[in-house]
């Protein structure tokens, strides 16, 4: 029996090769094409301007999306409502979103999740955001990076001596700002406060904020800066203001992140909002110097129980109530209609 034969004839081989090299120029010409997206430290206006947009309205603000290169298994409207859905909870917590125009570039890379995102202002406010291409819906409703990002744009540069200011709020109001918009739980940000804010604390060396500037001090001392400065506006308010009304005086003022301001005038115009001077003070007590404040005494005060795997809230403890204005949605926040197209 005479086996057929299952070489290539020598065009077919050609046509075969052909199509092969055909297919390794278009992935380097993608390759290629998604660089221009990620190469250098600095957003790539030049850019993001070629590419289409899509715009998301919300209270304040539009949002001018674009997508780089690359397949997502998600729809561009799955990852524009999750857009929308973390920038109204910016804009809920502020009373209006940060900054009248965005320039939002969505990077499809490697994976799932969100990968990563950076926030500029250098020629107008511009974020990126790196989405695995494989992320769910799922993964989407989880993340919380584009919300940090957005709380970016709702302080002025304060130069990089200061950067524990910008990453602690935005690490500090991210959480909170979700759970007031109804997509997380008070038991889980006070069950991940439990176990993040001590990161904060100074260790043996270290120095005020401004001046020891590790990755732990940064963004949980600053938000533990944040956290003390909340309870204490509420304390000397008898609990009728906080930090986020101290945060939307700066916005109120001029202060977003197109503006650069010296750290003095950020807590300055945030005092004059409450009418107290609860953030310039603590600031004296923690720009230069190490403070620990004894956590453990402020979660019993708060209410906030630790378990086997969570927290429970103890509303007979005094500063319960404060514990829970924190997380408390505003009856005043704007019902500005929001749309995407």
């Amino acid at each position: 029996m005479k086996l057929p034969d299952f070489r290539l004839r020598p065009l077919a081989m050609w046509r075969v090769i052909a199509v092969l090299l055909m297919l390794d120029i278009i992935s380097m010409t993608h390759v290629a094409a998604q660089s221009e997206f990620l190469d250098g430290e600095g957003m790539p206006y030049a850019a993001f301007d070629r590419l289409p947009k899509s715009d998301v309205t919300v209270s304040g603000g539009v949002l001018h999306v674009g997508f780089a290169p690359g397949e997502m298994d998600l729809a561009q409207g799955a990852v524009l409502d999750w857009v929308m859905t973390s920038a109204n909870a910016v804009a809920d917590y502020y009373g209006h979103f940060p900054v009248k125009s965005l320039r939002l570039l969505i990077v499809p890379v490697g994976g799932t999740s969100v990968r990563g995102g950076t926030t500029w202002s250098y020629r107008g406010a511009a974020t990126r955001v790196l989405v695995g291409r494989n992320s769910r819906t799922d993964d989407l409703k989880r993340d919380w990076m584009l919300v940090h990002e957005f709380v970016h744009l709702a302080l002025p540069e304060v130069g990089r001596k200061h950067n524990w200011l910008s990453e602690g709020l935005a690490t500090y109001v991210e959480p909170i700002a979700r759970v007031q918009a109804g997509g997380l739980t008070a038991e889980k940000i006070w069950t991940d406060m439990l176990r993040d804010m001590p990161k904060g604390l100074p260790q043996p060396g270290d120095q005020g904020l401004d001046i020891t500037h590790s990755w732990a001090r940064t963004y949980w001392g600053g938000a533990l800066f944040c956290l003390l400065a909340d309870v204490e506006i509420r304390e000397q308010s008898s609990n009728r203001l906080g930090l986020q009304d101290a945060l939307r005086g700066v916005l109120a003022a001029g202060g977003n992140h197109d503006a650069s301001w010296p750290i003095e005038r950020v807590l300055k115009t945030a005092d004059h909002a409450t009418g107290l001077t609860v953030l310039s003070d603590l600031y004296s007590k923690m720009a230069t110097k190490p403070f620990a404040p004894d956590l453990d005494s402020l979660w019993h005060d708060l209410g906030v129980v630790r378990t086997a795997s969570a927290v429970e809230f103890d509303n007979s403890r005094p500063l319960a109530a404060i514990r829970a204005s924190i997380t408390a949605r505003r009856h005043n926040d704007s019902t500005e209609s929001t749309t995407r197209r």
